[in-house]
């Protein structure tokens, strides 16, 4: 899921540079696309290594058939507090912040340009084709990750309260195989 999620935020930000030209003539290469993936697996890392360390711990979750971060006890031996709210920010709401931003911004360009006609027809489709189908894998993410998200904050928020096991069971089903919806989607949506 993590892999997914910055895989998107690399995606978003190459969408805007491309689209909305922030850099003029920057054209993305082989070693940028190498640097994109090497970013979301090193922030992927970032977010499943620090429990293996001691940072928080990794327990069954729901009906103890995937494992999650341990969101549902205060354990100040392994810092599950600070490591949820670093979890939150730094792994959901900041790049949920930069898609949006890269994407809100998408969308204003696309929409000038065509009313401009300033690039050709074909290579506006283009643009437009691979920003819907790249808006769609973002949609797809928020479908799967916000209820899991939201049941686990809510579930940080109010410890001590008793959840049935199918409470988070549904929502941790969504999330983690949120990794198969961005390929299928590629596959639908890319003519090519």
């Amino acid at each position: 899921g993590e892999i997914a999620l910055w895989s998107l935020v690399v995606l978003a930000i190459e969408r805007y540079v491309v689209v909305c030209k922030p850099m003029s003539n920057f054209r993305f290469g082989e070693n940028h696309a190498i640097m994109g993936v090497a970013f979301s697996w090193i922030m992927a890392l970032a977010c499943a290594a620090p429990p293996l360390f001691g940072w928080s711990r990794y327990i069954p979750e729901g009906m103890q058939c995937s494992c999650g971060i341990d969101y549902y006890t205060l354990k100040p031996e392994v810092n599950n507090e600070s490591f949820v709210i670093y979890m939150f920010v730094v792994h959901f709401m900041i790049p949920l912040l930069i898609i949006f931003f890269c994407y809100g911004n998408l969308v204003c360009t696309v929409k000038e340009a065509a009313a401009q006609q300033q690039e050709s027809a074909t290579t506006q489709k283009a643009e437009k084709e691979v920003t819907r189908m790249v808006i769609i894998m973002v949609i797809s993410f928020l479908i799967c990750w916000v209820p899991y998200a939201s049941v686990a904050f809510y579930i940080f928020t109010n410890q001590g309260s008793d959840f049935g096991p199918i409470f988070m069971t549904i929502p941790a089903f969504f999330a983690k195989s949120s990794a198969i919806y961005n390929p299928v989607i590629y596959i639908v949506m890319n003519k090519q």
